[in-house]
């Protein structure tokens, strides 16, 4: 009796796709987009360069498709800090936390690939990322101080869209300062006294 069988199409993929965007992340934040070559990303995903190439594309798409996994993990990591149970001030020295423990997480090159390589890159698709994913950051902080104003913890008129543009603008700080070798205890330190910034009530208008 003759069985039928059927052959898998091609060898099976000896490497996690994802796990290869993430070591492709690691590259570019060492050595930045500009000093990255193929070479580099087939040494540093453990990827042949056929199979680089015919997966993720030449080093822009590498680069692209990385930049939004790194984005989306990242994103994702934020949220859970700003929202997790507790008061507004602690939702938000969470979220500053968290932005030191993404800069200084260890194994990797300080700082961000969102903040400390993307900008440098000339393409209009990342520019545009990255302006998206800043809007939406601070949109989810603003979020947290609406929350605020229904809990009580805060006053009606408080300037959420100022204050959120403010804490997402500290999480820059803490993580370009982490690029530059700050300590991470400091970094740590200057976070939480952020967070007790960006709540200190509304100056009087003028002339009050």
């Amino acid at each position: 009796m003759i069985q039928n069988t059927v052959r898998p199409r091609g060898r099976p993929r000896s490497f996690d796709e994802a796990e290869a965007l993430h070591k492709a992340t690691q590259v570019f934040r060492s050595k930045g987009y500009d000093g990255v070559t193929i070479d580099d990303l087939v040494a540093g995903m453990g990827v042949g360069r056929p199979s680089l190439y015919a997966v993720f594309g030449d080093k822009r798409a590498i680069f692209l498709r990385a930049l939004k996994a790194y984005a989306e993990r990242k994103g994702a990591l934020a949220a859970k800090a700003l929202l997790a149970q507790g008061t507004l001030r602690d939702s938000l020295a969470s979220f500053l936390r968290q932005a030191v423990d993404s800069a200084t997480e260890k194994g990797s090159a300080p700082g961000c690939l969102l903040l400390c390589v993307a900008p440098l890159v000339d393409d209009a698709e990342v520019r545009k990322f990255l302006q998206n994913a800043a809007a939406g950051g601070a949109a989810l902080v603003e979020g947290r101080f609406r929350d605020g104003i229904s809990a009580g913890e805060i006053p009606s008129d408080f300037p959420v869209a100022t204050r959120a543009t403010q804490v997402t603008d500290f999480a820059r700080g803490l993580t370009m300062r982490a690029q530059m070798g700050m300590p991470r205890r400091t970094l740590l330190k200057d976070a939480e006294e952020a967070a007790d910034l960006v709540l200190l009530p509304r100056r009087g208008k003028r002339g009050t």
